[in-house]
């Protein structure tokens, strides 16, 4: 395994960008952070969704219901007659065999997706159990919670694949707020799980009571126990008093361990297991966006987003020095490599919205933020009559990056015929603040500040220019918000292609002159490493330097 760290001293600039946009700083600075989550929303491809298992629960509980009195458990399997040794307590009953007929038939498809999900985190999960002393056969707990799929949320509000409920999750260190929801990271969640799991061990001695109580909360169980004074799983499942749902709790785990563990015993003899994830890790600066990772990877957001499931916008969250993101495996000294050499460029990306009866041009805009002008020109549109089935673009604000070569500035590369986009000097009036300016433009702040390298924004002066890199399209057009004009007159905005002689720029007033780049890196690599790899970049004050690693 190498490390790689890439801090280049202007990528910090990303960890500014909060605190500049927000907290009053001369006359430059703003109350208001300006549009920095424009290319921030919610990612709709990141959202929940519905945990198999409990889709399957009404039809479930209705025939274990059928089956009348709970039975007291039948021997334990001998382990002369096992082919495979378990590390839970293996037992069979009418309970267990319900389930051992229930996945082989009525829900024989959804095993069998969840058979071969399993080895995608198996081998993980049950190397940390390993670790922390711990049945590895608790892994098939996030079987027959999730399915494994760490996107799977229950009615309960439950999430993950360990479907942790809020307060439980936050208790055992999961962060879960706007932007990231680690109950959805298999690592994160699986050691809180496990040091759940192993908190009701403790407490009750017995894996069939500490699963109960995973299911129900350790109150519920231990009310059981001094009711009717018996810490026998089976016995208090005779009663009423612990809920259908709990008490299949361990006769479902018990069938799934046993199907899992001899698949082929049990009929399942067509299963394409998954393969085990592999990533490597790179730590990149807090806000970075997924999209400029993906073009420094070679990779796509999607892939991404699917190695961090976490994530619930398609940025790294605030909050951190760092963030640490799973990238494909072998990505990571490309991405580190290349990071430093982004360049982003607002652009203007348009989706689609089919107008439906009672649809008006008001209510559309005031859905997208937009005001009726510019949906009118983004449309060729000359009134507001909308019918019904028609097809409106609606234009929205989105960044793109541009890899620079070994040397190339944005300046040369934006000098070359137009390419990628056009370069934009807004010089700076009495009054303006960055937070106004990026309101202007529809730019975040942060995007800005990077742009201009800048790293104190109090030696930034009225009559300074801001070099703003917009598309061709964005350019022309640059608000697409409806938002009130900034008062006085308008800002002298200069668009232009320069053609440096020396491929460099001067720097702007309370800057320093640096290469273009979008954020840090730091790269941690999983598996083997490839043969003939001996250095490990470290920080500098001159920036990058390599070591024998």
């Amino acid at each position: 395994m190498k490390t790689y760290s890439f801090f280049p001293c202007c990528l910090l600039l990303a960890v500014l960008a909060a605190i500049s946009a927000c907290t009053p700083i001369t006359h430059l600075a703003d109350s208001q952070a300006g549009p920095d989550t424009i290319d921030t929303p919610p990612d709709t491809a990141a959202q929940y969704e519905v945990a198999e298992p409990q889709q399957l629960l009404e039809e479930e509980l209705s025939a274990l219901n059928q089956l009348g009195s709970w039975e007291e458990p039948g021997k334990e399997i001998p382990p002369e007659e096992a082919k495979v040794t378990f590390d839970f307590p293996i037992t069979i009953n009418k309970q267990v065999e319900f389930y051992l007929d229930l996945f082989q038939n009525r829900q024989r498809r959804y095993f069998k997706r969840w058979l071969a999900r399993s080895t995608r985190y198996l081998p993980a999960i049950q190397e940390e159990l390993k670790k922390a002393g711990l049945p590895r056969d608790l892994a098939y707990l996030a079987m027959i919670e999730s399915g494994f799929n760490p996107r799977a949320y229950s009615r309960a509000h439950a999430s993950g694949l360990w479907q942790f409920i809020r307060s439980t999750g936050r208790n055992y260190g999961l962060r879960i707020d706007r932007w990231v929801d680690e109950r959805r990271n298999p690592e994160k969640a699986t050691r809180a799980a496990i040091a759940y799991l192993s908190t009701l061990y403790n407490e009750f001695g017995d894996w069939y009571l500490a699963v109960a109580a995973y299911n129900a909360g350790e109150g519920k169980i231990g009310r059981a126990i001094r009711r009717y004074k018996t810490r026998d799983f089976w016995q208090l499942a005779r009663y009423r008093y612990l809920r259908l749902e709990t008490k299949r709790y361990v006769p479902k785990l018990i069938a799934a361990i046993l199907i899992a563990r001899e698949p082929k015993k049990y009929g399942f003899t067509d299963i394409k297991y998954e393969e085990p994830e592999r990533y490597d890790l790179v730590k990149v600066p807090p806000r970075t966006d997924l999209a400029a990772v993906a073009t420094a990877g070679n990779t796509s957001v999607k892939t991404l987003k699917n190695l961090n499931t976490e994530l619930l916008r398609n940025q790294t969250p605030p909050g951190l020095s760092s963030y640490t993101l799973r990238i494909p495996e072998g990505r990571g000294e490309v991405v580190a490599a290349n990071l430093k050499r982004l360049h982003p460029v607002i652009t203007t990306s348009f989706k689609t919205h089919k107008v439906r009866k009672g649809d008006t041009l008001t209510r559309i805009c005031r859905k997208y933020g937009l005001n009726k002008t510019t949906l009118l020109k983004a449309n060729n549109l000359h009134s507001a009559t909308l019918r019904p089935g028609q097809r409106l673009r609606i234009p929205y604000r989105t960044t793109k990056y541009v890899l620079l070569k070994e040397g190339e500035t944005p300046e040369s590369r934006f000098a070359a015929a137009g390419r990628d986009g056009e370069l934009v000097l807004h010089k700076i009036r009495r009054g303006d603040t960055l937070g106004k300016i990026s309101r202007l433009y529809n730019v975040p702040v942060n995007i800005i500040i990077q742009w201009n390298d800048i790293t104190d924004v109090r030696k930034i002066r009225a009559g300074d220019h801001l070099a703003l890199y917009l598309d061709r399209g964005s350019a022309t057009r640059p608000r697409l918000r409806r938002q009130p004009e900034p008062p006085g007159p308008r800002p002298e905005t200069i668009r232009c292609l320069l053609r440096p002689k020396n491929g460099n720029r001067p720097p702007l007033p309370g800057t320093k002159q640096s290469s273009p780049t979008t954020g840090c890196a730091a790269v941690t690599r999983y598996g083997p490493s490839p043969a003939g790899s001996g250095y490990r970049p470290r920080i500098s004050n001159a920036g990058i330097t390599c070591a024998q690693a």
